[in-house]
């Protein structure tokens, strides 16, 4: 049976594959990225897109309106996005830190709060975390902001399950170890990991819709090596 499927941080890596896989699959997605134009080349069939930027209001409103106009509800929502910053942490200013967290903490948010009024019973919300905000993980210099603020979802998720849990609308976060993608690059330039983005997207693409059965309100480590 179709589904309706939100994912953001859909121009490259696992969200770029993640589109892909819902759309063979049969199922309608909205792919939200700041950049549209790889999805659009793409001209998938039941797959909308356009750009859509998690630290501007507006964008929000947009989104709220595409489901009010063409869906009424949503069974997934997949927030994907993140920024990465790699610096040193006697260089990160305030700034620096509120252009991370606006993307990987207010966004993931603000989206949930905006499209959770359209879910039901058995939707599923999958934020994509990191190894790196896991309390007792191996953490790297550098990345500070980044890891603190994939920290934040973790918690964040938890208690969204708690508030919601006579919804029937179940949230869970996936703690992601090396992928090759171009964040991976961009944090650690120069290593191989030994998952690839389509390898993580099918993992993702299967928890999404078959998850929330056996978890609410989890953390789930999906790493195989460290970073």
């Amino acid at each position: 049976m179709s589904k309706n499927i939100i994912i953001t941080g859909t121009s490259r890596g696992i969200g770029f594959e993640l589109v892909q896989l819902f759309a063979k699959a049969g199922h309608k997605v909205l792919a939200l990225s700041r950049n549209e134009k790889p999805i659009e080349s793409l001209n998938l069939e039941h797959v909308t897109t356009f750009s859509f930027d998690l630290s501007d209001s507006n964008a929000y409103k947009n989104v709220e309106a595409y489901i009010k106009r063409e869906w009424k509800h949503v069974d997934v929502l997949i927030n994907n996005a993140g920024a990465l910053l790699n610096k040193p942490f006697a260089e990160t200013s305030i700034a620096d830190f509120e252009h991370v967290y606006k993307t990987n903490v207010y966004g993931v948010s603000e989206l949930t709060r905006i499209v959770l009024p359209y879910m039901e019973n058995k939707s599923h919300v999958v934020t994509i975390s990191s190894m790196g905000g896991v309390q007792g993980s191996m953490k790297f210099p550098g990345l500070a902001a980044y890891s603190s603020s994939k920290a934040a979802v973790i918690t964040l998720t938890e208690l969204l399950a708690e508030e919601y849990k006579d919804t029937g609308i179940s949230f869970n976060v996936l703690a992601l170890g090396a992928v090759q993608t171009e964040m991976l690059e961009e944090a650690f330039p120069g290593y191989k990991a030994p998952t690839t983005a389509l390898e993580m997207a099918s993992y993702i693409f299967d928890f999404a819709l078959n998850g929330n059965v056996y978890y609410n309100g989890k953390l789930l480590q999906v790493s195989n090596s460290t970073p």
